[in-house]
């Protein structure tokens, strides 16, 4: 898939390619009810996009990060048409009729070029398997009406449309070259002044102009003159990454090829410049020759095909998702040591070079070279998501009860996941699983009350092969934990106070079983033993900064973070 250029977009859309199958059908279904609302002249809060989305609050976000309604557009229907690919169902076995983009132009009685314009405000396509057995972007009459009844004015005005004559032609060219040899004016106002006379659309006007100047170079109606908007410069973009080839661009636009180019190259550039990059750093990274070192190794076969992207599942079947992901082999010690390395070393590299792209010289083969790495670190963060996802049903599983289907709790393991790929510090030599387990079981426990802690009974017997292929691959990581947890609590008591032992050991849960943590708050610990709130607090603080003088910085992390 393309780069979505805001990184909290992405992030978003990134985990919703690591559903299962059902959660993943019910956000598109959110996606698309969403694009239905969108004021494609107005900014929205991430918060609300996220919360529309998934049906939660996101746990961070940056204050008054806002997105412009066209841009969310934009990237929110090309990702639904490219995520269903990947659970695209047969047109004939689909609850409500769908229709090919030939079809619903008939049924509308417009062009197909209408239909794409159509899809640029918000018409929402899927892919589906098509009567011959091929994959073809479909649209469903829910989509359809949602459009339909959000843009009343669009669908009257193409019902209305007829062909020009040739005389109207003449006029619109006539009139163009007036306003042109008299206002002063950009051509992108002059085409907006004549659609509104003649009642017809920007594109159309657009095109019959450029028409006329390719047929006549030596006497064009606009010459490339005056600075292109901003509104402009970025359709040129976004034109350009849906595939438009410079010479249609050169030709929309009336632009000289370098025109062109320099706009694209621009706009690459900010796109890097406005990613937020974190990287664990290592002092290998500042080290002679360290690109040929750490890059030109290849990868083990091994993990190249864990790189691929899961199997595409055809049904809604839970049981289905699960037997896919146990084809995932999980990752040695050496490999996750290779995958991490590799991974944040890549962004390292961006973060080194990308200053250079502030200079207006700024050349195509170093914004290419950091787009090569940020494509090459995206697809290791897949491929070790992919490889943990059976790591995740396993403790999702542990939490199952009564109110919270297991659906849900993979829903936000998985994302919780994803934040310990990015917070994961391999130079420790900790194991990655070992780390994953323990933030997904602390997000997890944050979330359920302690008397929903015990999974419940439903589903089990149907899911207990699954489940027992699961926990081979993970017990041991899972013990790893109980051992880490083992020797933080020898090492409290061999140098914390009675007092700073009872407050650590209860607000952290060291003295817990298994997995779930049973923690007591500030207040509660107050009250044991005869304190203020506030004197616990500080108590408890004096006792963590005593512990890190005789714990590593991982071993902190796993009692705090």
């Amino acid at each position: 898939m393309r780069a979505v250029k805001d990184i909290s977009l992405a992030e978003l859309l990134l985990q919703m390619r690591f559903m299962p199958v059902e959660k993943r059908q019910a956000q598109l279904e959110a996606a698309e009810q969403l694009i239905a609302i969108i004021d494609s002249s107005r900014d929205y809060p991430f918060e609300f996009i996220w919360y529309r989305i998934t049906g939660h609050r996101p746990k961070s976000s940056q204050p008054n990060h806002l997105l412009g309604g066209e841009y969310l557009i934009t990237e929110l229907c090309s990702f639904i048409a490219r995520l269903s690919n990947q659970i695209a169902p047969r047109r004939k076995d689909f609850d409500q009729p769908v229709y090919s983009q030939q079809e619903l132009a008939e049924r509308f009685g417009v062009s197909t070029k209408t239909i794409d314009r159509w899809r640029q405000r918000g018409l929402v396509a899927r892919k589906f398997i098509f009567e011959d057995g091929r994959k073809r972007l479909g649209f469903a009459e829910s989509a359809v009406e949602r459009f339909t009844a959000g843009h009343p004015e669009l669908v009257d005005k193409a019902k209305s449309f007829n062909r020009l004559t040739q005389r109207q032609r003449s006029d619109i060219i006539k009139k163009a070259r007036n306003l042109a040899s008299k206002t002063g004016k950009s051509p992108h106002s002059i085409i907006e002044q004549i659609a509104a006379r003649t009642n017809r659309a920007h594109e159309t006007i657009r095109l019959i102009i450029a028409e006329h100047d390719a047929a006549n170079p030596s006497d064009p109606i606009f010459g490339e003159s005056g600075a292109l908007t901003p509104a402009q410069a970025g359709e040129i973009f976004r034109q350009y990454k849906h595939g438009v080839e410079v010479g249609q661009l050169m030709k929309s636009f009336n632009r000289s090829r370098s025109t062109i180019y320099r706009i694209i190259k621009q706009k690459r550039a900010k796109a890097i410049l406005a990613r937020r990059i974190d990287f664990i750093a290592s002092d290998e990274f500042e080290k002679p020759n360290a690109e040929k070192r750490i890059l030109d190794k290849p990868l083990e076969a091994s993990i190249i095909s864990n790189s691929q992207p899961l199997p595409a599942v055809d049904t809604s079947s839970l049981k289905q998702y699960l037997e896919n992901i146990t084809n995932k082999p999980a990752l040695n010690r050496q490999q996750e040591q290779q995958l991490f390395r590799r991974y944040n070393f890549l962004k390292f590299m961006v973060c080194k070079h990308r200053p250079q792209l502030h200079g207006a010289n700024t050349s195509s083969r170093i914004i290419s070279k950091l787009e090569n790495y940020l494509e090459r670190a995206q697809r290791i963060k897949n491929t070790i998501v992919e490889a943990n996802l059976g790591l995740v049903v396993t403790i999702a599983n542990r939490h199952r009860h009564a109110d919270r289907n297991l659906i849900d709790l993979v829903s936000e393991g998985n994302m919780a996941l994803l934040t310990a790929v990015e917070k994961f510090d391999y130079t420790k030599g900790f194991r990655f699983r070992t780390y994953a387990s323990w933030v997904i079981s602390k997000d997890f426990a944050k979330k359920i009350p302690a008397e929903h802690s015990r999974p419940d009974k439903a589903g089990q017997v149907s899911m207990e092969a699954i489940e027992k292929q699961l926990q081979s691959t993970v017990g041991h990581e899972l013990g790893a934990i109980e051992r880490a947890r083992a020797n933080l609590v020898q090492v409290i008591k061999d140098n914390l106070d009675q007092r700073g032992q009872y407050i650590i050991f209860h607000h952290f849960g060291l003295l817990s079983t298994g997995i779930r943590k049973e923690t007591k708050t500030l207040q509660q610990i107050g009250q044991d033993l005869g304190l203020t709130k506030e004197r616990v607090r500080q108590l408890e603080l004096q006792a963590l900064q005593q512990l890190k003088y005789y714990v590593s910085q991982d071993e902190f992390d796993l009692l705090t973070g």
